[in-house]
């Protein structure tokens, strides 16, 4: 008797176990499942809406800007001897290439645009015109070459292959550089640390010059740039454009340039201008 007492008590307390264990696993499953919900509608509730790039573009680049040629005027502002590549960075295929200049050939092949792509077309002394193609898209028409550029935040369209290619546009953070706020110094304040700089990379263009004697960048070649807006105490407004080319083809490095432009408070001055290979 006593030991079927056991034996039962046994019984009991083994179906009292597993009934506890399968409790905790169907209220830990409860648990995750609770969890996975509250993860789920928190989520839900702090996802932001589908905001577009001209939204929240901390930054206005839009207007009419006039060229200050500040660096390099000898090679800007009047046409450079075949031969003077001073200040580039090519490799010796480079320098054949620029040695082998010849303008009327440019010409009779209809390349009169050759040093008015991507990589070279913001030193080209003249006016550009920013304003947002749409929501997503940057546009810049030159009047030197009667270029434009699109300067896509999204996935750019098209295949490229022209003389602009494609770019794609970012804001980057630019930490203590620009004092976006009224509360003390940049480096005290959130807001400085905002992003202020837009960054642009530009790739699949059509081969072309840095310089319009012939100095080459090719079709394998990248463009970075970094566009930076300055505001004056007297209301005068800077764009500075520093671009950055690297091309594995004919430089053997980074070859860099800074380009500023003065803010126009009219429409004055724009004057379109066909290529030209002189």
């Amino acid at each position: 008797m006593i030991e079927a007492g056991r034996v039962k008590a046994r019984r009991k307390a083994g179906t009292v176990r597993r009934s506890s264990r399968s409790f905790l696993v169907v209220a830990g499953i409860c648990v995750v499942l609770g969890l996975s919900s509250t993860l789920m509608a928190q989520a839900g509730r702090g996802s932001e809406p589908n905001v577009t790039a001209k939204a929240i573009a901390p930054v206005d680049f839009s207007g009419q800007w006039v060229s200050l040629v500040t660096e390099d005027w000898r090679f800007r502002m009047v046409l450079p001897p075949k031969g003077d590549y001073a200040g580039v960075p090519l490799n010796p295929a480079g320098r054949k290439v620029a040695d082998s200049w010849d303008p009327a050939k440019d010409e009779s092949a209809g390349e009169q645009c050759k040093a008015y792509g991507a990589p070279a077309i913001m030193r080209a002394p003249g006016r550009l015109r920013i304003s947002w193609a749409d929501d997503d898209a940057l546009k810049i028409e030159t009047d030197a070459g009667t270029q434009t550029r699109m300067l896509s935040f999204k996935d750019p369209m098209g295949e490229g292959g022209d003389w602009q290619g494609l770019s794609r546009a970012s804001w980057m953070m630019t930490g203590n550089r620009s004092p976006m706020s009224a509360r003390g110094p940049a480096g005290n304040s959130e807001s400085a640390r905002r992003p202020t700089t837009l960054r642009v990379v530009t790739t699949n263009f059509r081969s072309g010059y840095l310089r319009k004697n012939g100095v080459p960048y090719s079709d394998k070649a990248v463009l970075t740039e970094y566009y930076d807006r300055t505001m004056e105490p007297d209301g005068t407004s800077y764009l500075v454009v520093t671009g950055v080319v690297e091309d594995p083809t004919y430089l053997n490095q980074q070859f860099i340039t800074s380009s500023h432009f003065k803010k126009q408070n009219n429409q004055s001055g724009w004057n379109p201008t066909a290529c030209s290979v002189r």
